[in-house]
């Protein structure tokens, strides 16, 4: 039975995901799928209230990795900085970073002898497991784009101990391949998901609440961070409640902003830089001040959820709308479709594959006007919100299920297991 590794990124908990971390929630309903077909071990920061490092839940191992070496290493970080010894890279991106935590993983892989190793974002990565396992087979995979906006050299030298490169979308896959051609060969694309057996439609409840045409509800499901948008919804809304005084926005996730050396340090995109005043102080107060005294009561910040708590909401959703200024896919949109709730995305990164403008939802340029616009044109269409409810639950079968994804994953990796892939070879050459 093949064995497989799952590194995920260092903050991500070794233990089931709770809620708004994507690459968790990934690896963990990979590792369901694939259990029965091989040994599958979740890498990640030890969780403090659990004392033993390896634990077996569901036919899953959970792997947790002390943080102790990291906080060690810390005059290490400021001994880089000062000397200026990888000026080249930001931080996140450096050989030091979470350098005590992969140390403890590759030791541990070498030990346990494992078939392939998947690594979630970080390049760096790759090297190091490599370094203690030569013979492993290791797949490295992009959920954002930074690949393609880092040092071109010191990437091109840790990817080529890469076996295989995944990327979340084609958007993500096209820029690796595009700054990378000599690694065109290794670089597939493979969908997040969604479990489409959980997110049901619910018909009923949609068609009672269709009744009701003067209280509408719009939904937003992420983490409130500069990046995802929310103020231009916001925006939006207030434009919408102007014409809709019934209408209710409701947001689901925490408050997680990502660091600005993650992001908008190094970003070259002027949607992304132009974030730099959210960055002063709390972001969500900043959206709370934004909403006049007379809707406040009609907003409301529901805080992180579970994947479970989180159906009855796109339920009672008459719009699910993805306001993202950086997004690689977009679980949201995914999961609205999977429960035949309308959906509204900007018209960047991977959401374009995801939504088919006009036949499983609405995609728009990135302003409040134009996400007005979308809201208002869904809210006096009720024939419109449904058919494009019907067709995005119909793409999600063809497209994003998991029980999909998981099977196309396990054929890379037999492939991986049975085949010496060279950096121009084609036997990748179709793309999940």
């Amino acid at each position: 039975m093949m064995k497989i590794a799952f590194i995920n990124q260092p903050w991500t908990l070794a233990i089931p995901p709770q809620g708004s971390d994507s690459t968790g929630i990934w690896t963990e309903q990979i590792c369901r799928c694939l259990k029965r077909d091989a040994e599958v071990f979740f890498f990640g920061l030890k969780n403090k209230d659990i004392e033993r490092f390896l634990t077996c839940h569901n036919g899953i191992y959970y792997c947790g990795i002390s943080s102790l070496p990291d906080k060690l290493f810390k005059v290490f970080r400021v001994l880089e900085k000062k000397l200026k010894l990888n000026s080249h890279l930001p931080y996140f991106a450096s050989p030091l970073f979470a350098l005590g935590y992969i140390l403890q993983v590759a030791l541990e892989i070498r030990k346990r002898q494992f078939d392939i190793v998947h690594i979630h974002n970080f390049s760096q990565f790759v090297p190091i497991v490599r370094a203690f396992n030569p013979q492993t087979k290791i797949v490295l995979h992009l959920h954002c784009e930074w690949l393609s906006d880092l040092d071109r050299a010191t990437v091109a030298k840790r990817i080529d101990k890469a076996d295989l490169i995944l990327g979340c979308s084609n958007h993500i896959v096209n820029l690796i391949r595009d700054r990378f051609p000599e690694y065109r060969g290794k670089c597939q694309t493979v969908y997040n998901g969604v479990y489409s057996n959980y997110f049901v439609p619910s018909p009923n409840h949609r068609v009672a609440k269709d009744s009701n045409s003067s209280s509408q509800t719009l939904l937003f499901v992420g983490r409130i961070s500069p990046e995802k948008g929310l103020h231009l919804l916001i925006d939006a809304f207030l434009q919408v409640v102007k014409k809709y005084p019934q209408t209710k926005l409701k947001l689901v996730g925490p408050e997680i902003v990502v660091a600005r050396e993650l992001l908008l340090d190094f970003s070259n995109d002027p949607r992304v830089t132009a974030l730099e005043p959210f960055y002063t102080g709390s972001y969500l107060e900043q959206l709370k001040n934004r909403i006049p005294d007379r809707w406040r009561s009609q907003v409301e910040f529901l805080g992180g959820m579970s994947q479970e708590e989180l159906l009855p909401y796109y339920w009672d959703a008459d719009i699910l709308i993805n306001p993202s200024l950086s997004e690689a896919l977009g679980m949201s949109l995914i999961e609205a479709m999977s429960t035949e709730t309308p959906v509204i995305a900007n018209k960047i990164g991977g959401m374009v594959e995801t939504v088919e403008h006009r036949k499983t939802g609405l995609l728009v340029a990135a302003d409040a006007k134009n996400l007005t616009d979308a809201i208002m044109e869904l809210l006096e269409n009720q024939s419109l919100r449904k058919s494009l409810g019907k067709a995005g639950r119909q793409r999600v079968l063809a497209k994003f299920s998991w029980q999909q994804i998981a099977a196309s994953l396990l054929a890379y990796y037999q492939r991986l297991e049975t085949e010496i892939v060279s950096e121009d070879s084609q036997f990748f050459s179709n793309t999940v």
